[in-house]
């Protein structure tokens, strides 16, 4: 099973929102997920990131893989080099 943590997109149209999840990369997009750990919001200025560290430290050490979206959101908000 290949764990990844991802965007789940939210929000009406042309108003996207995203919260930040972990699921397993078979599931669609917007399906099924395991647990969430943050959010994103990209119309705020500037952007509003909330993730929570120990989550996200937790998940990558038992090897979840983030994609690139949330990889730049991890250095943004400090819990990734």
């Amino acid at each position: 099973m290949a764990v990844k943590i991802r965007l789940r997109r939210m929000g009406s149209k042309k108003a996207p929102f995203y919260r930040v999840v972990v699921a397993d990369s078979r599931y669609p997009r917007d399906g099924r997920f395991i647990e969430e750990i943050g959010t994103y919001n990209p119309l705020t200025d500037p952007a509003t990131i909330k993730i929570d560290a120990e989550k996200a430290q937790k998940w990558l050490g038992n090897g979840a893989q983030p994609t690139d979206t949330v990889k730049d959101l991890l250095k943004k908000a400090d819990i990734t080099k």
